[in-house]
């Protein structure tokens, strides 16, 4: 495998305590430990924890994405409408497309299980080669909306030329259509 095509996924926390070391990240083993469930190709696993700052979660998006070289940059936390949750504003910053339905199908999914999904704002865009995700920041939300959105990834990846990924089908099975 070319180092063009290694699999590279960015994980992003983002949490002002967590960045402080004054609460334990949850939210980045999380997703971690989901893709690792879902993921049947190698991969490898650019985690950062930072701040609530949209110029820092903006430069690590585009360090991740343009110098990193991920296919898949997935976020969590900073999601919601307090004032420092500004996540979804740093993603539409540095993309050049968005992605709707990520968001629509994640609230969808949440909302079952609690009446306030309808506050969180998540969302996914397209920057380059790169599919950015926003996750919620709960562990439990993070797995529910990742299985969620996870079979139109690595066909969304085909589409931007990123590598090919491939999944355990008992766990999702990826979407590809037919030729």
């Amino acid at each position: 495998m070319s180092d063009e095509q290694l699999v590279r996924i960015g994980i992003v926390t983002i949490s002002d305590r967590a960045s402080r070391g004054e609460y334990e990240d949850r939210g980045g083993p999380a997703i971690r430990t989901c893709l690792d469930e879902i993921l049947s190709c190698p991969w490898e696993a650019r985690p950062r924890v930072i701040a609530d700052e949209r110029p820092l979660i903006e430069a690590t998006l585009r360090e991740l994405c343009d110098g990193e070289n991920c296919c898949l940059v997935v976020t969590t936390g900073g999601t919601g409408p307090a004032r420092r949750d500004v996540t979804p504003e740093a993603t539409e910053a540095v993309c050049e497309k968005m992605l709707d339905g990520f968001g629509e199908l994640m609230r969808a999914v949440s909302l079952k299980v609690v009446p306030t999904a309808i506050l969180s704002r998540q969302s996914a865009g397209i920057r380059g080669r790169s599919l950015i995700v926003n996750l919620p920041g709960k562990p439990s939300a993070i797995r529910d909306c990742l299985l969620a959105v996870f079979p139109a990834i690595p066909y969304c990846i085909d589409l931007i030329e990123g590598p090919y990924l491939t999944t355990k089908e008992a766990v999702v099975k990826a979407f590809r259509p037919k030729a």
